[in-house]
């Protein structure tokens, strides 16, 4: 059957992988035929394998509505709203997402964003305004461009908690701590296709703040501290097999020193980067070689993210000054600054990037 009247069915295809990704809720609405092929993983390979898809940024980031607001004034140090934002980097184009359904007081506080497939997933995080945290999942499909309420994350309402996807279908979510500020060591997978939690075998170790990545085809969680130590952090990291579904022996060096873990990303490049006091670190054969100097408007880095040898990073020069964006190219290790508007240059708590 002809996916475009009067042109053969190559000839459709073609025109189709070429829409623009925004652009898809309406054009799925057009048939069904249109719709179902869309949804199916050849369509986003062959996409992908012919350069259309553009990589996409989402971030929770505070609000600022006022273009005129004056950089540094007491008006940024307001308690803030945080709404998603969307960021290309090919384009310089931004946007805000649609808000989470019944969440008009702006996103949870400490949500985590995670992006598999062709949905944004957004977990968990504090009522805004009464600070309760909840398990609450929330899914985003950007070919329908609509919002569904996911399983809620079982157990206790685990805090500053970390995840990371295989980019397919599943949500790994593993460590943070309960209402009681016990650190934990469970772990979980949330399956975004049938929206079905399975649980894991616990790690070694209870990893509050911890940071999760896949790396070398394994999820793994890195760093973080135990109940007993109270944010001061470890230099341990341990990886998950997903395929026999064990832990591997736990890393007791992933870390020369005491590290907060929060800057660390996988590269795309096959390497573990960390961006800590002005440096870009780069993990080589064990161990950490500086790679980058950060330029000086991130000295203060609040979110990382990355994507086929590039790492986005954003930041300030300090206290209630505005985000910067600039992205590091990991062949050349050269920076770029992105154009950020004023209403898109608040602080950012959590982010992800999606292939798209």
């Amino acid at each position: 059957m002809d996916l475009i009247p009067c042109l053969p069915y190559d000839i459709g295809l073609e025109c189709l992988i070429r829409v623009p990704y925004h652009n898809f809720s309406s054009v799925t609405s057009v048939c069904k035929n249109w719709k179902q092929l869309i949804e199916l993983p050849q369509f986003w390979k062959l996409r992908r394998a012919t350069g259309f898809t553009r990589q996409v940024i989402l971030m929770a980031q505070a609000r600022i509505d006022d273009p005129k607001i004056k950089l540094g004034s007491s008006k940024y140090s307001v308690f803030p709203v945080y709404r998603l934002t969307l960021f290309e980097p090919d384009s310089g184009y931004w946007a805000e997402l649609p808000p989470l359904p019944g969440n008009s007081d702006g996103l949870p506080m400490f949500c985590q964003l995670v992006g598999v497939g062709l949905s944004l997933v957004v977990i968990g995080g504090w009522n805004p305004i009464t600070w309760e945290p909840s398990n609450a999942v929330f899914v985003y499909n950007f070919v329908t461009a609509t919002w569904r309420r996911g399983a809620e994350m079982p157990g206790c309402r685990r805090s500053f908690f970390g995840c990371a996807s295989d980019s397919e279908r599943t949500v790994y979510v593993a460590g943070g701590h309960d209402k009681e500020k016990n650190a934990l060591k469970s772990a979980m997978a949330y399956d975004v296709a049938i929206d079905e939690w399975v649980p894991m075998p616990d790690m070694a170790s209870e990893r509050d703040e911890c940071k999760c990545t896949f790396y070398q085809g394994k999820f793994h969680v890195i760093g973080g501290y135990e109940t007993s130590m109270q944010g001061r952090f470890g230099t341990t990291a341990e990886s998950f097999n997903t395929s026999t579904r064990q832990w591997d022996q736990i890393n007791e060096h992933f870390f020369d020193s005491a590290t907060c873990p929060r800057t660390c990303v996988e590269g795309g490049d096959g390497k573990v980067y960390l961006c800590p006091d002005g440096d870009v670190l780069a993990l080589q054969d064990f161990t950490w070689q500086a790679a980058a100097a950060i330029p000086a408007e991130l000295r203060n880095v609040v979110f990382v993210t990355s994507w086929r040898g590039k790492i986005l990073m954003t930041g300030s020069m300090g206290f209630n000054e505005p985000h910067n964006t600039y992205i590091l190219d990991l062949q050349n290790y050269k920076w770029t600054k992105m154009d950020t508007p004023v209403n898109f240059s608040g602080h950012v708590q959590s982010g992800c990037c999606l292939e798209m």
